[in-house]
């Protein structure tokens, strides 16, 4: 290569100069810039991470405060508790607000059942209240619960969606109001799969980062779904096992970098007696089964559908549950590792939200804007009642209620052409609510409404003496917790506890009106159309004959209870129990 003339070296030099101070510059940009006192301070990339969950389940459409007592802690009572009242939306929006503010790596998760089996608020208006007033809350992840299949996928996902429900004539209904807007918030479905597809319903799973640590809520409802709601509810739809389902996501969420794994499943477990909001005394369940099998990398389990309160540990998962109707909320906090993903501090406390407390002004004003709507029909006395009608069941498993709602049943299907039915039977699960009657003694159509909120149709049917021998054998189901049906009066039995699976009903104990119930005689009875097909694993109804449709549940309650005002609630002792 031939040598470069003098005045072209000297020039070479001269523009070296600017290029190498250009280099030095661009490497000098590679190092962070002095922190301006006006920008906040950069994250280490080491330490740990606060992180909040605010988690509720089974608020079942709750806006206003329930009818229902909890065991608040008190040192000054024998046992440790005095029962208060508890709840309400406005109450309970506010509460989450002091929650999020103690903390901004939060996120509010509903455990299932926010809607289904709800009150006259809500369901007058088909749950879009609830809805409505969950986006004000600032919910952002909802697993859904076996009550919200009770009208099929289609509304399920419509009111995640939006848009007006389908009227009569099948064009869309709005009922005068604007059009839905539908949920701000994420339903999930991991176990729920839409067999046309093979797609799940909803999303399985949703991963949210705090401050590059990485939480997966897998959502999922139990797989039992089908059998404990309204037939047809599930058509086109394949509930998977929990577990398996969980477990099987596992390892995909961990090739996201996942650091922390939350299930949220509409399934729990039940305390021993005593137990207060935050204990966890002889925990049992099915819930339970399910978080001693979840995949270890599970780091807590917020569980529902058993309505009971309790904070546990469980095969090192943290299990949870806020009881029912908006009356507590739990408040989970987690501490992550940086640097591991490991979960170093995991604590859970369930918070009473008090019905006096702070009332959040949105919710107030969307509670008013319905109660208005609503209030002609809700507000109409119906009927007088004596004293309160009850939800406590005796050793036996009865209840006043039960044993009302069974004797509204058989009033309205005792006649010949309406059934000719001599006995009533209701399962425990369609009783909501007490029904407590004001001051003076009177009962609204809403109060009743809340206790019986299902809406169903009333089946009357020929079974054998030997087949309803056979239908209270399976109240006692060994999978499963005795749910013993309410009767009507004139029929009773006995059963005995320590006598094996299908024989613990003493079957000559059985008698209506005096008389033994005799095995080969026919004998028509009534029951509303959920269990009539079969659900709550009372399969026997189904072989019932001739069957006839009859009116409403709630009509019948209604027409009863304004028939026999002023009413006392029935006593106690259709049913008897040894041992």
């Amino acid at each position: 290569m031939p040598a470069l003339p003098a005045n072209a070296r000297k020039n070479m030099k001269r523009h070296h100069v600017p290029i190498l101070l250009s280099i030095l510059f661009l490497f000098a940009g590679c190092v962070a810039p002095p922190q301006r006192p006006d920008q906040p301070a950069l994250a280490p990339a080491t330490g740990s991470v606060a992180i909040k969950l605010i988690a509720f389940n089974d608020f079942h459409g709750n806006l206003n405060t329930p009818n229902l007592r909890i065991p608040v802690p008190d040192a000054s009572q024998s046992t440790g508790f005095r029962l208060e009242r508890a709840g309400g939306v406005e109450q309970f929006a506010d509460m989450v607000k002091a929650l999020k503010a103690k903390n901004r790596n939060h996120v509010v998760v509903s455990a299932g059942d926010m809607v289904g089996a709800t009150p006259l608020l809500s369901a007058l208006f088909r749950d879009e209240p609830t809805i409505e007033a969950m986006n004000l809350v600032g919910v952002d992840i909802h697993a859904v619960g076996n009550h919200e299949f009770d009208y099929g996928a289609a509304h399920l996902k419509r009111l995640q969606a939006g848009g007006c429900a389908p009227g009569k004539d099948g064009k869309p209904d709005c009922g005068g109001r604007e059009p839905y807007a539908g949920s701000k918030f994420a339903f999930l479905a991991a176990n729920v799969v839409d067999t046309a597809t093979g797609q799940t319903l909803f999303p399985s799973y949703l991963i949210k980062d705090f401050e590059g640590v990485k939480v997966a809520f897998i959502g999922m409802t139990l797989k039992d779904t089908p059998a404990i709601v309204r037939p047809g509810g599930t058509v086109g739809l394949l509930f998977r096992d929990e577990v398996e389902t969980v477990n099987q996501l596992v390892p995909e969420i961990r090739a996201k970098g996942v650091d922390a794994i939350v299930v949220v499943v509409h399934e729990g477990g039940v305390q021993g007696a005593g137990g207060g909001i935050n204990d966890c005394r002889d925990f049992s369940g099915r819930g339970r089964e399910l978080a001693e099998k979840f995949h270890p990398a599970v780091d807590v389990v917020l569980s529902a559908h058993t309505h009971r309160y309790y904070v546990c540990e469980i095969a090192g998962k943290l299990m949870t549950s806020a009881g029912s109707y908006g009356t507590l909320i739990t408040e989970v906090d987690l501490e992550v590792d940086r640097a591991t993903g490991k979960v170093l501090k995991k604590t859970a406390q369930n918070r009473v939200v008090d019905p006096n407390g702070p009332r959040d002004p949105a919710l107030t004003a969307l509670v008013a804007k319905y109660s208005v709507l609503a209030a002609p029909l809700e507000n109409r006395v119906v009927a007088t009642v004596t004293r309160e009608v009850t939800l406590v069941r005796t050793p036996a498993g009865e209840s006043t209620l039960g044993n009302l709602i069974a004797d509204a049943h058989l009033h309205s299907a005792a006649a010949p052409e309406k059934g000719g039915a001599v006995i009533a039977f209701n399962n425990p699960g369609s009783l909501r609510a007490p029904i407590i009657p004001a001051a003076d003694g009177s009962v609204k159509y809403g109060e009743l409404f809340k206790a019986q909120p299902f809406q169903n149709d009333l089946i009357s049917m020929n079974l054998t003496g030997s087949q309803i021998k056979a239908l209270l054998e399976q109240q006692f189901s060994a999978n499963k917790r005795a749910e013993v049906m309410g009767v009507s009066a004139g029929f009773s039995y006995t059963w005995d506890a320590s006598r094996p699976q299908g024989d613990k009903v003493l079957a000559g104990s059985m008698r209506l009106a005096g008389q033994p119930i005799r095995p080969d005689l026919q004998y028509r009875v009534v029951a509303n159309s959920f269990i009539a097909g079969g659900s709550e694993g009372m399969t026997v109804f189904r072989q019932g004959t001739e069957r006839q449709v009859g009116v409403l549940d709630l009509e019948a309650l209604v027409a009863f209870l304004g028939a026999n005002s002023p009413y006392s609630a029935p006593g106690v002792g259709r049913i008897t129990r040894l041992n």
